[in-house]
């Protein structure tokens, strides 16, 4: 869905896929005045964490209804159950109009990411590595995700890790996979790994003389991980941040969803040649279906000036900037990572050699949220579990918050920063 501005500027299409979003926001807030009598009865089958606090809620309920009205209220013919009724109805209706009303000023709001990309320094396809410097600095390949923008390391000049890292001596060489056009389309993982990354990695080596490390985020860090067992005499170590490993090792049915999620998009997968960027929008949000739901209701209540909002427009604004995941990479992540757990079982195979971590000899640093909801920190933790001699610290932030919160340089990029002058 989209639109243009009075001035003729695009509408953002976000938040991605909208109808879902809308969807889910309006059937959880429409079906309150449906919950309460089954609340009130006790017949909500509550998740274990959550029946205390219900069965206080329906406690509370039964307290005020059982209360006397008192005579002089001007609703005195109004029960009491009536009354909650009432002002459920109400509260129902103030929150479809705040998320709505957040939902539209983000759509609308002035703020666009305007950082100038530096030099481009390797290309090839659609995918370039983006130099920032310094020349005389310590050099790091860095490998983002495949289906999210690289620029989440670049957000904004007060929230980018790869602006910052130079000042600490650190040149990053960073990953753009760009759009994948009609090659990339044809491409597995192997084809990114053994083919693209280690030719970037070659690239990298030749210009700086030396072995480099590489540092891998979320799906990334799973690239690195292969490229380095790979490549051991170009790689002076291996950096993890919020890296998924075992998709089974906190709660194996949620990825086993994901895979299932995958299934009705196969027959047509092979004639997209991709899965769309709305349909991994569609996969990220039943992580939390209330979110949307609860940002944007919040988003409502900022001052649209204040740089807190522009903060998370910017944000919002790269989380709606996914971009498609070709078909047989889609295969091999839904059904054989998530599905199938292929990386902690052994079976992911890379160029027909198996992934093993256990052979790593690199120096090896897993950076871990404690908070992170999108990498259970227990499927992170088993990477560096395996790594020889792997160090790991788990910072008391979320999976983006990790890169680009108020806490990320104290609990995320010093960490990092030390460990990479540290390397080689």
């Amino acid at each position: 869905m989209t639109g243009h501005r009075a001035d003729g500027t695009q509408l953002r299409r976000g938040p991605r896929p909208l109808s879902l979003h809308l969807n889910v926001a309006l059937a959880m807030l429409l079906s309150s005045s449906g919950g309460l009598p089954l609340l009130k009865s006790g017949w909500l089958p509550w998740r274990p964490p959550l029946r205390q606090r219900a069965e206080e809620l329906r406690r509370q309920i039964a307290r005020f209804e059982s209360q006397p009205r008192d005579p002089k209220a001007s609703d005195q013919k109004t029960s009491s159950g009536e009354a909650l009724r009432q002002a459920v109805d109400r509260e129902m209706r103030r929150r479809i109009d705040s998320v709505l009303t957040g939902i539209e000023r983000y759509r609308h709001h002035p703020h666009h990411r305007d950082l100038a990309d530096p030099p481009v320094v390797w290309r090839e396809g659609g995918t370039r590595l983006l130099d920032y410097g310094p020349p005389g600095g310590r050099p790091v390949l860095f490998v983002p995700s495949l289906v999210n923008r690289h620029y989440i390391l670049d957000l904004s000049p007060g929230k980018s890790l790869m602006r910052w890292l130079p000042e600490q001596g650190i040149r990053p060489l960073l990953i753009d996979w760009g759009t994948p056009g009609p090659l990339e389309r044809r491409f597995t993982l192997t084809d990114y790994i053994a083919g693209r990354l280690e030719r970037a990695l070659d690239a990298v080596v030749e210009a700086t003389g030396r072995p480099v490390p590489l540092v891998g985020y979320c799906m990334g860090g799973l690239l690195t991980t292969a490229l380095a067992l790979r490549r051991p005499r170009s790689v002076a170590g291996l950096g993890l941040l919020a890296t998924p490993w075992d998709f089974h090792a906190e709660d194996a049915a949620v990825a086993k969803r994901a895979a299932a999620f995958f299934q009705p998009f196969g027959p047509a997968l092979e004639r997209w040649g991709e899965l769309p960027t709305d349909a991994l929008q569609a996969l990220f949000a039943q992580l939390d279906p209330m979110l949307a739901l609860k940002k944007f209701s919040q988003f409502a209540r900022m001052d649209p000036a204040s740089p807190a909002a522009a903060a998370f427009v910017a944000l919002e604004d790269w989380l709606n900037d996914g971009v498609p995941l070709v078909a047989a990479v889609a295969r091999d992540a839904l059904e054989g990572w998530y599905g199938r757990n292929d990386t902690a079982t052994g079976n992911w195979l890379v160029g027909g050699l198996p992934v093993d971590p256990a052979r790593l000899m690199v120096p090896t640093l897993a950076l871990i949220p404690e908070r992170d909801r999108i990498v259970p920190p227990a499927s992170a933790m088993a990477l560096p579990k395996v790594i020889p001699h792997a160090e790991m610290i788990v910072p008391p932030l979320g999976h983006i918050g990790m890169v680009v919160s108020a806490g990320a340089e104290v609990g995320a990029w010093q960490p990092l920063a030390r460990w990479l002058s540290a390397t080689g």
